[in-house]
């Protein structure tokens, strides 16, 4: 033991080391209810506001988006959008990996400030020596522990955490990650000041508690190796398995370590929360998929039909369970025995088909053209999901699809969040590849909720970036539906982009009918367009009012600033797609375009949503 610490330090070194965890505790409440407040109201604020017709000069924009005065009564609106842009768009990038926006950064700084402050703070002894290595060395282990029961709870998909403050599971989840990674520093802190401050640290060896407490520590150390994105991305399945059973041994381990001290009090509420959140989720498998367990005829009915098409997309169907609804963006947990590794392993994915009854609500007229163009049926009948081939499951997942197999599937859902656009006047929706599983069930809700005089939006822009043409096909009968099932009220633009060559996409079409589409690719040396015609496709969509479909990569950044000075009123940015279709939105809609000027001079007020692609 430290040679300065004596028995008058142990009642200050036992009250602190109970007394900090709990304080700790108290401001980590407070700022979850505040966050909690304003996530609430702001959603209250969006589901119930209705849109002020007026035609104010400071309020309302002219069509032509040129004519806005300056009002000091928008004031309050600027200072929120100053806030979402410096909060959630201006970003701290770590090569071309990492990402995370300031409200991320402020929050991660402040988490481990808090605890290296509680940590460090009243650490002097009684006999005067500063930071005494007993106090703070003990009391770092304590801290730590005192926080597993949160990191347990933000790591469930059925956690009170998202309750409170409004915000769903896959949000949390980067917290939650980052919490793990700040305890772990504090272990780290804990192990190697115990080291160094009792001399019989080695002779203990041998002792339960602290063999216990060494073996949790080494499963969360290789927790923490295989939660780096890169391996969670790439070996999601040994990510999974490692992450499971790895915090079982550290839990378990760190229960018996901390018994020892008489602190495991602030552990075994993570098995209850981990054991609530495994009973709702068998739950719902059993009363969502429960043909496959005996409780009515017709087993089988969840089984899935596949199609491969691309060589990075498959496609899953399978019949919509009556007493299954899900809002657009939603997504699904799907178990597949048969394709997993091992069973039960359970896959996030975004549920690409609407829960709508649209079709059967159409108008006669509307019902007359969709017989000449085919049905549309599965995005609004069926369980639809888009998946992107990667390796593991989906690559097994694709070997079933190249022979267009059936697979039994385990539905567990849905969660997150769902965004509700009916207050915004504009909407824009921007998608590359099978992103468009999150935006394409946005549109049909907007066109949907328009209809029934649910939303006030007046145009919504439907953007999409595909590799080649032929993956319209994709979506296509959904898209000319939902352009022909649109209100009269509302103008519905919709912009694909062909990042392919077009010699490839001409050569992928051969042998369809002939149509013309325009590439955005220009000369090199030169600022005249080259159009290229395509003597190979066609598309119903070619024929509708308010669709172009071009070559070359989206310029984001002139789009959404073109659709921002058209705009007025509320605007409402949604985004899918990979980390560069994101970080360029993001840059979009900084500061001048969503700045305090512009909104002070009559701009709208803009939302942005961004849904990356990535494992949960």
């Amino acid at each position: 033991m430290a040679p300065d610490f004596s028995e008058a330090d142990i009642p200050f070194l036992v009250e602190r080391n109970t007394k900090y965890p709990e304080q700790v505790w108290y401001i980590l409440t407070v700022f979850l209810l505040v966050v909690g407040f304003f996530q609430w109201g702001s959603f209250l604020h969006s589901k119930f506001a209705r849109r002020e017709h007026h035609e104010s000069d400071d309020e309302m924009a002219t069509t032509n988006g040129l004519h806005r005065n300056f009002s000091l009564r928008r004031i309050p609106l600027a200072f929120i959008n100053f806030y979402r842009v410096v909060a959630f768009r201006w970003t701290f990038e770590i090569g071309k990996t990492y990402t995370l926006n300031m409200a991320e950064v402020f929050v991660t700084l402040s988490y481990i400030a808090l605890l290296l402050a509680y940590s460090f703070i009243n650490t002097t002894s009684v006999g005067g020596q500063k930071l005494d290595i007993v106090y703070w060395s003990n009391r770092v282990g304590v801290l730590a522990a005192s926080q597993f029961t949160l990191v347990t709870a933000l790591g469930t998909k059925n956690n009170l955490v998202s309750l409170v403050t409004g915000i769903s599971y896959d949000r949390l989840n980067y917290i939650h990650r980052m919490m793990a990674r700040t305890c772990f520093m504090l272990l780290v802190i804990h192990v190697a000041g115990q080291i160094a401050a009792f001399p019989f640290f080695q002779s203990a060896l041998n002792e339960a508690w602290l063999r216990l407490g060494m073996t949790a520590m080494t499963a969360f150390s290789i927790l923490i190796i295989v939660s780096l994105r890169p391996i969670r991305t790439g070996a999601y399945e040994v990510f999974f398995y490692t992450h499971f059973f790895g915090v079982l041994i550290f839990l378990l381990g760190g229960y018996y370590h901390t018994s020892s001290v008489n602190k495991s009090f602030w552990i075994w509420p993570s098995f209850v929360l981990w054991g609530l959140d495994r009973f709702i989720r068998v739950v719902r498998l059993v009363v969502f998929n429960h043909s496959y367990f005996g409780f009515k005829s017709g087993s089988g009915t969840m089984d899935a039909v596949t199609e491969l098409l691309s060589e990075t997309v498959v496609r899953l169907r399978l019949h919509r369970p009556p007493h299954f609804h899900w809002a657009p963006g939603q997504t699904a947990y799907l178990i597949m025995p048969s394709v997993s590794t091992l069973p039960f392993e359970a896959h996030p994915f975004t549920i690409a088909s609407f829960d709508s009854s649209l079709l059967s609500t159409a108008t006669a007229e509307d019902q007359s053209t969709s017989q000449v163009l085919g049905s549309s049926a599965p995005f609004w009948k069926e369980l639809v999901f888009l998946i992107n081939v990667r390796e593991g499951f989906t690559k097994n997942l694709k070997e079933v699809a190249a022979r267009n197999g059936t697979v039994k599937v385990f539905v567990d859902g849905p969660y997150g969040p769902a965004p509700d656009l009916g207050s915004y006047d504009t909407t824009v929706l921007v998608a590359g590849g099978s992103g468009v599983s999150h935006t394409l069930p946005v549109l049909l809700n907007i066109i949907e909720r328009v209809r029934q005089g649910k939303s006030s939006c007046r145009r919504v822009v439907f953007i999409w970036s595909i590799r080649g043409a032929s993956h319209v096909q994709w979506i296509e009968e959904a898209l000319v539906k939902a352009v022909q099932l649109a209100s009269p009220s509302l103008t519905v633009s919709i912009r694909i982009f062909i990042t392919g060559s077009p010699s490839t996409t001409q050569s992928d079409l051969s042998g369809e009918d002939v149509s013309t589409l325009s590439s955005s690719t220009e000369k090199k040396g030169t600022s005249e367009p080259i159009v290229t015609k395509i003597e190979s496709f066609s598309s119903p969509l070619l024929l509708l009012r308010g669709v172009k479909m071009e070559f070359g990569r989206p310029d984001l950044d002139a789009l959404l600033k073109e659709e921002v000075n058209m705009a007025s009123g509320r605007m409402s940015v949604s985004v899918c797609g990979s980390q560069g279709i994101a970080r360029t939105v993001r840059n979009a809609l900084r500061f001048p375009v969503s700045g305090p000027s512009s909104i002070l001079s009559g701009g709208p007020s803009v939302t942005l949503h961004v849904e990356s692609f990535g494992y949960a």
